[in-house]
């Protein structure tokens, strides 16, 4: 006959293996879980070095079509080109919040920016910002008016924009906004004076 303290104690060790393994699962499952991860792929922006400052972005909003100022504080590079860069990650910061008022992909990046001469900007976009972008003449429009206008009240002397993705030279954004050619800082200032 087997001791009684021993069964006991084999019973134990079973109930504790059971929980065990249900918990190791439960953890896997958490780890695996696509919606817990797709938090941690927005862009983060890096610290910048100099005093916070009063930045001004312009947001778009999809319900009255309009773009409007916003002020928010950060740090931003002396650098014209890490300077774009900067502006542009926390506008679509602004965008990738959960109540958006102008939604954009998950994972909409600025992989980088190169400035030409004095006035003129080549920003590089990442693929999801445009491949996730929905489709639409006054949505696409709206988002390349508030960045250039995000730009063009924080980066002085800036003329011409152009936009690539992913390195390449791309037609539209999705299907209808002009990616090929470049932007004229002061035709889309008049532009965009009319949605505000």
């Amino acid at each position: 006959m087997i001791p009684r303290r021993l069964l006991i104690g084999l019973g134990v060790l079973v109930v504790a293996s059971i929980l065990l393994t249900n918990y190791a699962f439960r953890l896997k499952r958490r780890v695996e879980d696509p919606e817990r991860l797709r938090v941690y792929t927005r862009p983060v922006a890096p610290p910048g070095a100099g005093p916070s400052q009063k930045v001004t972005l312009w947001v778009a909003y999809d319900v009255d079509g309009t773009i409007r100022s916003r002020d928010v504080q950060a740090s931003l590079p002396i650098d014209a080109g890490e300077r774009t860069k900067q502006v542009l990650r926390l506008l679509f910061a602004a965008y990738l919040e959960r109540r958006s008022p102008h939604p954009i992909g998950e994972g909409a990046d600025v992989k980088d920016v190169y400035q030409l001469g004095n006035d003129t900007l080549v920003i590089d976009l990442n693929a999801p910002f445009a491949d996730a972008h929905r489709s639409g003449v006054f949505v696409e429009e709206l988002t390349m008016l508030s960045m250039l206008e995000s730009i063009s009240a924080n980066v002085p002397n800036i003329a011409h924009v152009k936009f690539l993705v992913d390195g390449k030279e791309r037609e539209t954004l999705a299907g209808h906004a002009d990616l090929h050619s470049y932007y004229d800082m002061a035709v889309a200032t008049q532009a965009a004076k009319g949605l505000q």
